[in-house]
């Protein structure tokens, strides 16, 4: 910059600080006429809030200003066109204090990112580049579709680059520069706001630095959350992220922007989420007023009136606003964060319900008088009043007669398509091909078939039932949606025509309609695809997302129709939890072996009936096939590919992230990553998204299944009970449910429901049968333990469900090796194997062998598992530094088990798959180490760990025999007091166990030493 550039903004800024805010504007237009950058400069100042006294010029050094310039220039040249990893550098995109950004493409998943680097001349700088580098660590721990993810940090020459998301369209801050927003946008702006900061709350992030340049409106009219950069990490999550706040901030500087810092963040005390809460207050007053709350002429003056002045009511700045919006952004700046609101999800749920009010046009806005002529007589008024009347009822039946397209918030019904061909092969194809290619649409939102049938049943009806258009417009608004989409098929000659309807629900005014035709049978999928997209644009879907998800329904599909017609019955079947669904989506790959969604399909019924080898064969060919699909598809098909085929957790959660981020009103992302964040440990992040499936969709068995086990191994029994308990009110039942209220009961020592649970016979009871042997194991009842493993075993082997069948022949195997019978468990770990061999059985298999001495087969087994599975999150992290350290103790080894058990400390409290609980095997066998090191305080603290996590260890036998080892480790310390009470609470629960034992026969040797 120039001495002369910045002497006129200085006159220009000077001038506008002189004049009260409300005026600045015109002055603006006036004195900056024609020269946008110097507005923009001398604006960005003004948003500083300081004025020219403490502003000093910048040195005069233009030789060294262009000599940066062409050094970034040149830099610029440089990164153009070059490769960054697997990102190609395409154009700079723009430049600011904390980063330059550039556009790339990812040349793997072939998607546009923006590369963030540090510039150049604070790339040496340690603070910098540590607040840099926490931008992307406190960002890509959120997944949000309103924060701008982070998909990974790169290194380019000794620089950081964070690979972020590419947005398209503006900051807040130059959107508020044209006008206020509306109180539509407001309310869908600052929901998606708050519901962002409640993510980023429970993870113990939060932002500090919330104003309207990091808040970014996208062309979808969505908002993202930018640049956490001044992220600071709450110190009681354990999730929060370590730093040093004091070394990234000079003495007395205080970070953030001043304008929209709370009152505790100004005095220097500690902040947390309600912090955040009252910066955004701020912003939602200037995007509702285009004027800030606090307003002085320099930064002293500024903080004061943070501190201590009452801001305007916002609706006495815009005569717009409802006076309920006054109430809560008035609420959210209060000084003390005690009034404040306490969560984000509390100001967001008052603005849901303020939006809802809205919309049903119940709040009232005054209306600014009316100035009459006061020379109008009454006769000529009454006549006025009389024609306003009749204007308005005319106006409200126009209003309510014409057609309004729906919005991103609606939810459409299917109707059953009418075939008037007299074909067959028309019969449920075409609604399971629109159903399809409505599926790519992120704005449409289908109910599904899972909800249709739940509201069939409240209706009386059974589920599966024929769908006439008389039946779908009772059951849409049952079910709360807006529309019901029908269509219809006629044969002319040789040719189709093909036409579909959209109504309204409740008023059965139609909403759109399409009509195409088809030269020939082979054309039909086309004809349907283009109806409905032309459907798609007239109710309410932009050109943009219609041209850019329009996967040809032959190509994302099949172009047979009596592929898609078995494809068709394979779904139909597996709605009814019927496994003959395996054999018909078969038979559609049979008849096109290119049907990728056939394949991907098919895993489902695999996995659900535990042939897990199976499904994984199937979700690797669909993962071939994937630019066989549509956009939507291939992002399941992909996160399925790194969940079950290569156990690549990391990854498996960016495409779900990826997934929920391009389709957010979609379920299975939700309960993808539940399971993830289960599987891994992380609880309190399982429990966010279980419940943000629970507002996606409350008629999902698996959604109130996790909810329940998320509470069960936090040890909430009570609210695993509830949520149960309504699970059981919308009458939802599948086994897991049973599986799920079964452990409920155990933890509860309710045993009387306990054999209720046990006694129910449907699809999955050989689970039911399982758990019931873990049980018996449990309470040392062995001879009981081995006849339900059996009974498990043939109920699976019954149903052809060999792989399942071996796992529980497995899980008897580690029943036995646990309490002592070594010879046994290697036996029916063999007898595992020959039943089916697979990476779950191979697994338990091994540990099995490795706890009885068969050192050699279980080396094996884990190679094999090593080399097959390298990249195997759990696999790697859990079970095979598990078996190795069972290895290492077998040869009387512990210090080499200990060592090799340190992987697995960060997910030894996650649910070890494929168990629906975490048997806690790493802690335990580290228990039993210690005790061979004659370590008895750490022995206790190992088996105090399993059983202080009783509602995550469940009914396994470990949570029964960790009493034993605490017993024994108390013993080492010479507690011969806490040894008694623990060996006393172990005999307790073995009270009625098998007298044989060995593991009973030596606890009643070692108890009656210390006597």
């Amino acid at each position: 910059m120039t001495p002369e550039r910045w002497q006129a903004i200085k006159e220009v800024l000077h001038q506008a600080l002189q004049l009260e805010p409300h005026d600045r504007a015109e002055f603006l237009n006036h004195a900056c006429s024609g020269d946008l950058s110097l507005r923009r400069q001398v604006e960005d100042l003004l948003a500083e809030e300081v004025n020219s006294g403490f502003l000093e010029p910048p040195d005069p050094q233009p030789d060294a200003e262009e000599a940066a310039a062409k050094l970034e220039d040149a830099d610029d040249l440089h990164l153009v066109g070059s490769t960054i990893s697997n990102y190609h550098v395409l154009r700079k995109l723009g430049r600011g204090g904390m980063g330059v950004v550039y556009e790339a493409e990812d040349l793997k998943l072939r998607r546009h990112v923006a590369l963030k680097f540090l510039p150049q001349e604070v790339a040496d700088d340690s603070t910098a580049l540590r607040r840099f580098e926490r931008e992307a660590q406190a960002a890509s721990a959120l997944n949000h579709p309103s924060i701008c993810t982070i998909y990974g940090v790169e290194d380019h020459h000794g620089r950081p680059v964070i690979a972020m998301e590419l947005l398209d369209g503006q900051s807040l801050k130059e959107r508020l520069r044209i006008s206020p927003l509306s109180t539509d946008e407001l309310l869908t702006f600052s929901i998606q706001a708050f519901d962002a900061l409640a993510t980023a709350h429970a993870k113990g992030i939060i932002h500090r630095d919330i104003k309207p340049g990091n808040i970014f409106v996208v062309a979808e009219e969505r908002v993202k959350i930018l640049d956490f950069g001044l992220a600071k990490a709450l110190p009681s999550r354990t999730q929060a992220i370590e730093v040093d706040e004091e070394s990234l901030t000079a003495e007395g500087v205080i970070p953030g922007t001043t304008a929209y810092m709370s009152p505790e963040q100004i005095q220097g005390e500690e902040i947390d989420g309600r912090s955040d809460l009252f910066s955004l207050g701020v912003v939602l007053y200037e995007a509702a007023t285009r004027k800030r709350p606090f307003e002085r002429k320099n930064r002293l003056l500024l903080m004061d009136a943070i501190l201590r002045d009452d801001p305007v009511p916002p609706s006495r700045r815009n005569s717009a606003l409802p006076a309920s919006l006054d109430t809560v952004i008035l609420k959210l700046l209060e000084k003390d964060p005690a009034l404040r609101y306490q969560h984000a999800a509390d100001a967001c749920s008052d603005l849901k319900r303020l939006q809802r009010e809205m919309e049903s046009g119940r709040p009232a806005v005054a209306a600014p008088p009316v100035q009459r002529n006061r020379r109008l007589s009454r006769w000529m008024l009454a006549l006025s009043a009389g024609a306003l009347a009749v204007a308005v009822v005319a106006g409200a039946l126009y209003y309510s007669r014409r057609a309004k397209p729906l919005t991103e918030k609606d939810t459409i019904v299917l109707a059953d398509f009418e075939n008037r061909t007299g074909d067959a092969i028309f019969d449920d194809t075409l609604k399971q091909a629109l159903a399809l290619h409505l599926e790519q649409s992120p704005f449409l939102k289908v109910l599904s078939d899972e909800n249709v049938n739940a509201t069939l049943q409240l209706m009386g009806r059974q589920p599966g039932e024929r769908l006439t258009v008389a039946v779908v417009r009772d059951l849409c608004q049952r079910a709360g949606s807006k529309a019901l989409l029908s269509g219809s098929i006629v044969s002319l000659g040789s040719q189709y025509v093909v036409s579909l309807q959209a109504v309204d629900c409740a008023s059965g005014d139609s909403l759109a309609k399409a009509q195409t035709q088809a030269a020939s049978k082979e054309q039909v999928l086309k004809a349907v695809g283009d109806a409905a997209n032309a459907v798609r644009r007239r109710l309410g879907e932009s050109l943009a997302l219609v041209q850019h998800y329009d996967a040809p329904l032959e190509q994302a599909t099949t172009s047979s129709l009596e592929a898609l017609k078995a494809f068709s019955a394979g779904w139909k079947a597996q709605l009814q939890g019927d496994i003959t669904a395996i054999p018909f989506y078969k038979r559609a790959i049979e008849l096109d072996p290119n049907f990728a969604l056939a394949y991907s399909q098919l895993a489902t019924p695999y996995v659900n009936t535990g042939e897990l080898t199976r499904a994984t064969a199937a979700v690797r060919k669909a993962f071939e096939l994937r630019d066989r699909v549509s956009e939507h598809e291939k992002l399941r098909i992909t996160a399925y590919y790194y969940s079950f085929v290569t156990g690549e957790l990391q990854k498996s959660s960016e495409v779900y992230g990826l997934w929920r981020q391009e389709y957010p009103r979609d379920l299975i992302p939700n309960v993808e990553l539940t399971n993830n964040y289960m599987v891994e440990g992380n609880w309190q992040q399982a429990l966010v998204e279980a419940e943000q499936a629970l507002r996606t969709d409350a008629q999902n068995n698996y959604v109130w299944f996790n909810l329940a086990s998320i509470y069960l191994a936090l040890n909430h029994l009570e609210e695993a009970k509830a949520a149960l308990d309504q699970a059981q009110a919308y009458k939802l039942d599948m086994y897991l449910l049973h599986v799920a209220r079964y452990y409920a009961a155990f933890l509860a020592n309710d045993f009387e429901r306990l054999g209720q649970e046990a006694a129910w016979r449907g699809d999955g009871q050989d689970a039911l049968l399982s758990a019931q042997s873990d049980t018996e194991a449990y309470f040392g009842r062995l001879a009981k333990a081995r006849e339900f493993s059996q009974r498990a075993v043939d109920s699976a082997l019954k149903s052809n469900e060999k792989e399942t069948a071996a796992l529980w022949q497995a899980n008897s195997a580690l029943h036995e090796v646990e309490v002592g019978y070594s010879v046994s468990a290697g036996k029916r770990a063999h007898a595992a194997l020959a039943i089916a061999a697979g990476p779950v059985v191979n697994t338990l298999a091994a540990l099995a062998l490795a706890r009885s001495g068969n050192i050699v087969k279980a080396r094996q087994l884990a190679d094999n598992l090593s080399r097959d599975s390298p990249n195997d999150t759990i696999l790697q992290n859990y079970w095979l530094p598990t078996i190795r350290a069972a290895v290492e103790l077998a040869k009387n080894n512990p210090e080499r088990a200990v060592e090799l058990l340190r992987p697995a400390t960060a997910f030894e409290l996650g649910q070890s798959q494929p168990f629906v609980l975490g048997m806690m095997h790493p802690a335990y066998l580290r228990g039993q180490a210690y005790l061979l090191l004659k370590k008895g305080t750490e022995a206790t603290a190992e088996f105090q760990k399993v059983i202080n996590h009783r509602g995550l260890v469940l009914n396994y036998p470990l949570g029964s025999l960790a009493r034993l080892g605490l017993a024994r480790a108390y013993a080492l310390q010479g507690d011969a007091a806490k040894a008694r009470s623990a060996y006393n609470e172990f005999l307790s629960l073995w009270k009625e166990a098998d007298p044989d034992i060995p593991s009973l026969r030596q606890a009643k040797a070692e108890s009656a030493k210390l006597k």
